[in-house]
């Protein structure tokens, strides 16, 4: 595959000029010159210099104002490309995007139940390497990660991912050594938040939460249009947040948190422990033929079937979904919240209650109001987003980019 450059370098006006292009093109120089203040030679040689390196191609002629028409200027999505990746617990899903954020190629490779450092970057290396030999024509300019557990994006250092109990991962540093490409490692969530506002329902949206509700709870937290990490990388924890101070206990330690109401392993308890208090459903049954394991999913599935037991237990815990979400608007006051994770495919049963819970308990109309609904993205969701992360450095950030 080939490759293009990519390295930092002081170009705030280069910035401003590829993020206008990007949110308003087809778009002349001229144009851009006014609305930024820049003088028009400054245009023009950026400009160049952005056709020059293939992010920007002249398309149409605009309409004249009075003498020659100008020409106007697009970005040129399939000209680079970016690998996302999303390192789960259980499975690394990877993708192949242009700077669209069109898909090209996805993979996923399942993760050992018990897998070392070595292993798992070993495993990395060994997808994109895959998505690289499946398409050697496409020049390659970065890859993105989105990884369960605690980050250091400075370092894209996998702090602690849990749920493969690992410790210190060089994420970063190991494959930008291995692939001689630029690297950027942010939490699952939070990459998964800023694909949703970077390709899809963020537009125009500077102030969103996306809430990731599977196994666990998590959110990335979008600000002014930027991903909010907080001081020590922990924004978005909001799992964690204590709801019922007599609750379950938690994995962190905690009792009550939000994370054990709303889980898809809550929602798997919740229905066990029903059974067991001789509720009928079909859950029972259901639950015989996949080895005696009742989980969110199952769950979901009878209430497709019209268990009302399940139905309830899905309800109940859109109820819980809406009252955490109203203590997140009344700190936040963002214009929307998307819902993605395995939770968010019963959305038919939890979102109208989520919606009932905040319009009884937010305390304005605004409030009341905020856009509430579920991903659109799928299980490719996170990877994307890892993808749209480097996308983010490139269109926003101070960067050089060009053939080598």
């Amino acid at each position: 595959m080939k490759k293009g450059s990519f390295k930092w370098m002081k170009s705030l006006n280069r910035t401003i000029i590829l993020n206008k292009i990007r949110t308003e093109g087809p778009i002349s120089r001229a144009t851009i010159a006014k609305q930024t203040k820049l003088t028009p030679p400054t245009v023009s040689n950026l400009v160049n210099e952005l056709i020059a390196s293939g992010l920007v191609i002249e398309s149409e002629q605009g309409e004249s104002v009075g003498g020659r028409k100008p020409t106007m200027l697009i970005i040129d999505q399939t000209h680079y490309h970016i690998i996302g990746l999303d390192i789960g617990t259980k499975m690394i899903r990877a993708v192949l995007v242009d700077l669209s954020g069109s898909i090209i190629e996805k993979l996923e490779a399942p993760i050992p139940l018990s897998i070392s450092k070595d292993s798992l970057l070993k495993l990395i290396e060994n997808t994109i390497t895959k998505l690289i030999h499946l398409h050697q024509d496409k020049e390659l300019i970065g890859i993105g990660i989105g990884m369960h557990g605690v980050v250091d994006i400075e370092t894209g250092i996998s702090v602690y991912a849990p749920g493969l109990n690992l410790h210190e991962i060089p994420l970063k540093d190991e494959l930008e050594e291995r692939f001689d490409l630029h690297v950027k490692v942010d939490n699952d969530v939070r990459a998964m938040a800023f694909g949703e506002y970077w390709f899809s329902n963020g537009k125009n949206h500077d102030n969103m939460a996306v809430l990731n509700i599977g196994r666990g709870v998590g959110a990335g937290i979008i600000l002014n249009g930027k991903l909010f990490h907080g001081e020590h990388d922990l924004a978005g924890e909001i799992g964690h947040m204590t709801i019922d101070i007599h609750g379950k206990p938690c994995s962190c330690g905690s009792y009550g948190c939000w994370e054990t109401l709303i889980s898809g392993p809550a929602i798997g308890r919740e229905a066990q422990q029903l059974l067991e208090q001789g509720q009928h459903t079909i859950l029972k049954t259901m639950a015989a033929k996949d080895g005696g394991n009742i989980d969110g999913k199952l769950v979901y599935e009878a209430a497709l079937a019209g268990d009302q037991l399940a139905v309830e237990i899905l309800e109940k815990t859109g109820v819980y979904i809406g009252i955490g979400l109203t203590n997140l608007i009344h700190i936040l006051n963002s214009t929307k919240i998307i819902i993605g994770g395995g939770v968010a495919q019963a959305k038919a049963f939890i979102l109208p209650k989520i919606k009932e819970t905040i319009a009884s308990k937010a305390l304005t109309k605004q409030a009341r109001d905020t856009e509430i609904f579920c991903s659109k993205q799928g299980v490719f969701a996170t990877a994307n987003g890892a993808a749209a992360l480097v996308l983010g450095e490139i269109f926003e950030g101070e960067f050089s980019l060009g053939s080598e």
